[in-house]
């Protein structure tokens, strides 16, 4: 850091007390994500109101200081690694639930709340929020928002972006704007609240929130199915669509993931598949129970080997447990996972796993696929032993090779983890030169002197 940093960040310090950290032994926390990278920023900033969050970025702005937003430090992709250090700016003291409105359909929070929690509040008074990331249990809505968070339950009701009625957003300047608002229908302007979903910090930070609320359903059932082979698997999952059935969720695992969840969890039924799907249905209980009968129906008729059914909120969650520990599973071989959440068109499925199988054959690389197989957003894990010679370039080749193949098939490199640092290397791949030109104009404009998040890939 030069003097001249150091001495307009002991400024900002006095001028904010209580909410600048400057102590080297603090910094380290705030230097990473999941990702590999990390960098040791200058200062960390906790602001408590948006007012200061406004200043912050005000004298930040003023002295061209890179900042780079942080929500809950749980992503995958290096997004809040500050890359040119400067400040951290962490939202984690913004953290309440401003309002639920049962009648409006509607809730105000701010960035900090944790998804899992905001959930089960709303829940207690019969409403729904849907979208659920894998670690809802310790991500933020506002990295929700800012990575435009999925799950499995979007194959039905859509991912973050689709509940976002209204933000309030501070600009690179310090200026504060409210954007959209708490009605579920407004054509009033450009729909500008929804650009900064998915910006991954890049053109401004977020400090509050109006999410949309739906009625929660009052019943779920679930089905979890082993078959003998992936395209049996596929095959039954498309009939389900050709049937006329809409899950709010379907998940599909492969063989190298379910052999190390079985060691992980003792069960030999998935020590005895080559791949796994769930399903999961809700509304009225008499209408799910129908309809549970009908898709095990068409689902029997691809001979899995098994089918187990879960009934209400317990039982489904212990079938949802399964699905929670095929992560954990993975590390425990002592591989490292480089985690890629690819996106093909529903179509390209069975192809997808095709493809990765002929990769672990060309680069010598175990490679782990699961995930949300209904809107075709395959977690497709690159297993690497780093200690072995040549692991990184085979690994960088092969996702080399992944991520062409993913992009000729209509696909996108990313579905949910957003572009960060990891995936920088091929986002001129995957977007247009014309394209990349629009958002840098996007970005110039609203962050003329580029302090947001720099080093990312805008």
């Amino acid at each position: 850091m030069s003097p001249d940093r150091s001495q307009l960040l002991r400024r900002l310090k006095k001028s904010l007390p209580g909410e600048i950290l400057l102590d080297p032994r603090r910094l380290a926390d705030y230097a990473g994500d999941k990702w590999f990278a990390a960098r040791q920023p200058d200062a960390v900033a906790l602001p408590r109101t948006t007012r200061a969050v406004s200043a912050i970025l005000r004298f930040a702005n003023r002295h061209k200081i890179p900042v780079t937003p942080r929500g809950a430090g749980h992503g995958y992709v290096g997004g809040c690694v500050p890359m040119r250090g400067g400040i951290v700016l962490s939202t984690e003291r913004m953290n309440r639930i401003l309002e639920i409105q049962p009648a409006d359909f509607v809730a105000v929070v701010q960035p900090a709340v944790n998804t899992a929690a905001f959930q089960a509040a709303v829940e207690k008074l019969g409403r729904f929020y849907p979208p659920d990331p894998a670690s809802r249990a310790n991500n933020s809505l506002g990295g929700n928002i800012a990575t435009n968070a999925g799950g499995p339950r979007c194959l039905k009701y859509g991912v973050t972006r689709d509940y976002v009625l209204g933000l309030e957003v501070v600009l690179a300047n310090g200026d504060i704007v409210r954007l959209g608002g708490r009605t579920h229908k407004n054509k009033t302007g450009f729909d500008l609240h929804r650009l900064f979903v998915g910006s991954e910090g890049l053109l401004g930070i977020v400090t509050e929130a109006t999410l949309k609320l739906l009625p929660l359903p009052p019943f779920r059932a679930t089905l979890a199915v082993g078959f003998p082979s992936m395209s049996a698997a596929v095959r039954a999952l498309h009939s389900l669509f050709a049937g006329g059935h809409l899950p709010s969720a379907a998940e599909l695992a492969d063989a190298f993931t379910l052999a190390a969840a079985a060691r992980r969890t003792g069960s030999r039924r998935l020590l005895g598949c080559r791949a796994h799907l769930i399903v999961e249905l809700d509304g009225q209980e008499d209408s799910v129970r129908r309809e549970v009968a009908a898709v095990e129906k068409r689902l029997r008729k691809h001979k899995p080997l098994f089918v187990d059914r879960g009934f209400g909120a317990k039982q489904c969650e212990a079938v949802w447990q399964i699905r929670r520990e095929f992560s954990y599973a993975l590390r425990d071989t002592g591989l490292t996972k480089l985690n890629e959440d690819i996106v093909v068109p529903r179509g390209k499925l069975e192809a997808l796993f095709g493809y990765a199988a002929s990769l672990q054959k060309k680069h010598g690389l175990q490679i782990a696929c699961f995930g949300h197989a209904g809107d075709g957003n395959i977690h497709t894990n690159v297993m690497v032993d780093l200690t072995l010679p040549g692991a990184r370039q085979r690994s960088g080749k092969c996702l080399d090779d992944l991520f062409r193949w993913v992009i000729a098939s209509g696909g996108a490199i990313t579905g949910e983890h957003g572009i960060g640092l990891a995936k920088k290397r091929w986002w001129p791949l995957a977007v247009s030169r014309e394209a990349r030109a629009l958002h840098r104009t996007v970005k110039a404009a609203l962050d003329p002197n580029g302090i947001l998040n720099p080093g990312k890939f805008v």
